[in-house]
């Protein structure tokens, strides 16, 4: 591995359970600056089989747990091997997130799963993972943690949106970075989409469709999570509690209609967007992520901030998070920062990863 030039693949698991991103990376420095390529990525679906027993896992016991988190790490290590067989590559190492299944930063933990042992096992390269755990010991968040990766190569923007499961953003203010989670995003537009037997809403065809509910909206708007200051990030657990008892409606009769939640959904969205995104118009806002192709959402997006929105390549839309936990696990290798207190909220910034070798 030459000191200057790192080939590291990186992988990603969202919380929409689609499929596994893989994307092989290289990093170069100079002078303390990065610069990346993402040379080959795709996205290696999971199987029903898969989705259903990954969606299920919060209700499980211990033992079910344990099994799961061990035949994700041998499927992601297959995967990854047919990957690097495929394009006939090779890397220096692995960093993977795993699957989030758990975050309860208030009780100290957070498990994402998918064992680092197995990858490794299977592709015969290092692995670097576990990046959240560290920090939520410290007392911090654990989310997000993207966004050291923000600043280190994507300072050109003065915000940076993913639009994943959740919605997050990450931004320098006050000489420091800050970043936090906005709202749920792809995870109900998707459940939603899944009620008319869709696995998503195309280019939010079906949200367009909708009319608003108003009632609905002022209810979503008003919830504390929104009012709260950073630090502060959202799990599954806050999703099942909070927004879809809110969404089913159980008082109103007849119940909306699918698309009608849907068009509400894209502007609760876009709204909280707005209110995070400031107000000076010559700020550049790159938005990454699935919900970057839904072009409805965009446009209400447009219509709430006043920043330049910035829609990139496809493939950095899709792999932006793979390729900043490649660099997360680069981070680690030189055991250098790679968690940021400012963000997170932990007692000081911290080295977060486990290693396999």
């Amino acid at each position: 591995m030459c000191n200057n030039v790192q080939y590291i693949i990186g992988l990603m698991s969202g919380t929409s359970l689609d499929g596994l991103d893989i994307a092989f990376c290289r990093f170069k420095s100079f002078e303390g600056s990065w610069t990346y390529e993402i040379l080959q990525a795709e996205t290696v679906p999971y199987s029903r089989e898969w989705q259903i027993r990954l969606s299920s896992m919060d209700g499980r016991l211990a033992a079910d747990l344990a099994q799961t988190d061990c035949d994700l790490g041998h499927l992601m290590g297959k995967m990854t091997r047919t990957f690097m067989e495929k394009h006939r590559i090779t890397a220096d190492f692995i960093a993977s997130h795993g699957q989030t299944v758990f975050h309860q930063p208030h009780l100290r933990w957070t498990t994402q799963i998918g064992k680092g042992a197995a990858i490794a096992a299977e592709t015969g390269l290092p692995v670097v993972c576990d990046f959240r755990s560290t920090d939520v010991a410290l007392g911090g968040q654990g989310a997000p943690v993207v966004p050291i990766g923000d600043q280190l190569l994507f300072s050109d923007y003065q915000y940076c949106l993913n639009l994943g499961g959740f919605a997050n953003i990450s931004f320098h203010r006050d000489g420091k970075r800050v970043a936090y989670d906005i709202c749920p995003a792809n995870m109900v537009l998707n459940e939603l989409a899944n009620q008319t037997g869709k696995a998503y809403d195309d280019k939010g065809d079906l949200a367009r469709s909708g009319s608003l509910l108003p009632d609905l909206l002022e209810s979503l708007n008003q919830l504390p999570f929104y009012h709260q200051p950073p630090p502060k990030s959202l799990g599954k657990e806050w999703v099942d509690q909070h927004i879809y008892p809110i969404l089913d409606l159980p008082t109103r009769n007849p119940k909306p209609e699918t698309r009608n939640l849907l068009h509400t959904w894209c502007e609760h969205i876009a709204i909280q967007v707005g209110n995070n995104t400031g107000t000076d118009r010559v700020n550049k806002l790159l938005i990454t992520g699935g919900g970057a192709l839904n072009q409805y959402l965009m446009e209400r997006i447009r219509h709430y901030v006043t920043a330049e929105v910035v829609i990139p390549d496809l493939q950095t839309i899709q792999f932006k998070e793979a390729l900043i936990f490649a660099f997360l696990g680069l981070l680690r290798w030189r055991n250098e920062v790679n968690v940021l207190s400012t963000v997170t909220g932990a007692k000081r910034d911290s080295i977060g990863g486990a290693i396999y070798l």
